[in-house]
């Protein structure tokens, strides 16, 4: 009777050790990570703000669906995911708070379902710290609540990874297999050749471990979400290899380029660093960098002791993945480009850091948990700092074009009306007009058009002050504004 007794003790406490590990019992409920989801988006609203304008990139993703500002010419490199999931506030308003805030609210529940794919796979108190030691970076506050594609990939990536994790076990699980699916489906939407960086540890442990099902529904969200660019290629590329040379061509030339250093230089605030020069940041700020791969290796560490190995090491193989072509491939750095990476990172350095503070070593567990909460609120101030500087500094920047678009509208070139030369894509987008180039990446017109458009509509040319315009503007009327020569054609009514 005693030993009977004995014994259901000793199954019930194993019972509760089991629920607390895996994350199943009351106390791995959702609630923690729901908590971490709406910090998220509160503190993009806080930070980052909502007055804000868009960017250049976001101007040409937003034009795509506006109902009220000309499309943007579309390079090779780009896909329309963005521009999908802004449509339904861009399609009708042109406010860019709410745009913003609709973003921000988006990506939290991003976050928080994201988070949620991976219980049962590792403790929800690890998801939680995964969680917020990702929404934290200033890289992923700053992007979250804008209309551009690379935290979108970031939390298709870390979803994907947990859905692939619980699909390939023996019984079927229908949700894992839809969330594997609409991942996978999310990240080619966005951006195809990052989702199939991002997933290659997960094709190439499908065909090993002959994983089919999830493989095969792996491969058809990737499918589905690439189809529109595969499609768009053959119809306006001339084909899918000629797309993806003329991507290639826009950045640089994808080949063999050491970026580690671009990379750290661009973790000062540099939304993007091209060409990447000058001095790297104050050690304080790229610090975390290199801190980065030491904690998530001791986190493969106490992976392996706890039997939570694949995990773990699916989420490393993934942030591999993800970084090399950033790091290793192209000729630029941009801090974006690596959310997937720092997304995935994020699930081995929590789980080191939640073992070095909950298991017993020979230093005082007080020390340790003070050192930890020292680093971690070191590192929160560090990034908030950024966070502030770049907002600032990319508010005030924004503002210029919204001064050039008045200063259009004060010589009469409204809409319908054409915009070319210096920064003529945002420009043009904050002025209402259409953009035009004859030359570069986004060429899209000729000389011989734009002289024959200035005859019936207003167009206005901008150089920067002391270089010449071009032929077809030469002899225009011009303006100097902000360092900038404006040359600029207004038809008579009627003309």
């Amino acid at each position: 009777m005693a030993g009977s007794a004995h014994s259901t003790v000793g199954t019930a406490r194993r019972e509760r050790m089991r629920r607390t590990t895996t994350g199943t019992g009351r106390r791995g409920g959702p609630l923690p990570l729901a908590a971490v989801a709406a910090a998220f988006t509160l503190s993009q609203l806080l930070l980052v703000g909502t007055g804000m304008g868009l960017g250049w990139d976001e101007t040409v993703y937003v034009s795509q669906v506006s109902g009220h500002i000309p499309t943007a010419f579309f390079s090779a490199p780009r896909a329309r995911g963005i521009s999908l999931l802004v449509a339904p506030i861009a399609a009708w308003s042109t406010s860019t708070a709410l745009l913003r805030a609709y973003l921000a609210v988006l990506s939290g529940l991003a976050l928080f379902l994201a988070l949620r794919a991976w219980r049962g796979l590792l403790p929800v108190r690890v998801l939680a710290v995964a969680g917020a030691l990702f929404a934290s970076l200033w890289v992923t506050l700053f992007y979250g609540p804008q209309a551009m594609p690379n935290y979108w990939v970031a939390v298709g990536g870390l979803t994907a990874v947990a859905c692939f994790l619980r699909a390939r076990t023996g019984r079927t699980d229908r949700a894992a297999l839809w969330g594997l699916a609409a991942s996978a489906a999310l990240m080619a939407w966005m951006r195809p050749v990052d989702a199939v960086w991002v997933t290659l540890p997960l094709l190439g442990l499908g065909l090993w471990r002959r994983h089919w099902r999830p493989l095969f529904v792996l491969l058809a969200g990737l499918a589905a979400g690439a189809a529109e660019w595969v499609i768009e290629a053959y119809v306006d590329y001339g084909g899918l290899a000629s797309r993806l040379s003329a991507g290639s061509a826009i950045q640089g030339g994808l080949g063999f380029h050491l970026a580690v250093v671009d990379q750290l230089r661009s973790l000062g605030g540099r939304a993007l660093c091209r060409p990447c020069t000058g001095a790297l940041p104050h050690p304080m700020i790229t610090g975390w960098w290199f801190a980065l791969p030491v904690f998530a290796a001791l986190g493969l560490v106490v992976a392996v002791r706890a039997r939570r190995t694949a995990p773990t090491l699916l989420a490393l193989g993934c942030a591999a993945t993800a970084a090399f072509p950033y790091l290793f491939m192209i000729g630029y750095a941009a801090p974006r480009f690596l959310l997937p990476a720092y997304a995935l990172l994020a699930i081995p350095v929590a789980g080191a850091l939640v073992h070095l503070v909950t298991v017993p070593t020979r230093v005082p567990r007080r020390v340790v948990v003070a050192l930890v909460a020292l680093g971690l609120a070191g590192h929160l101030a560090v990034q908030l700092s950024v966070l502030h500087r770049t907002a600032t500094r990319t508010t005030a920047a924004h503002r210029e074009w919204t001064r050039t678009a008045a200063a259009l509208h004060a010589i009469g070139v409204r809409q319908p009306c054409l915009v070319t030369g210096h920064e003529a894509i945002p420009v043009a987008f904050y002025a209402g007009c259409s953009s035009a180039a004859t030359s570069g990446h986004n060429a899209n017109s000729t000389a011989q058009e734009i002289a024959r458009t200035a005859r019936h509509i207003p167009v206005a040319t901008l150089v920067p002050a002391g270089s010449r315009p071009p032929g077809y503007a030469r002899h225009w009327p011009s303006v100097p504004l902000d360092g900038l020569r404006l040359y600029y054609a207004v038809p008579e009514a009627g003309s």
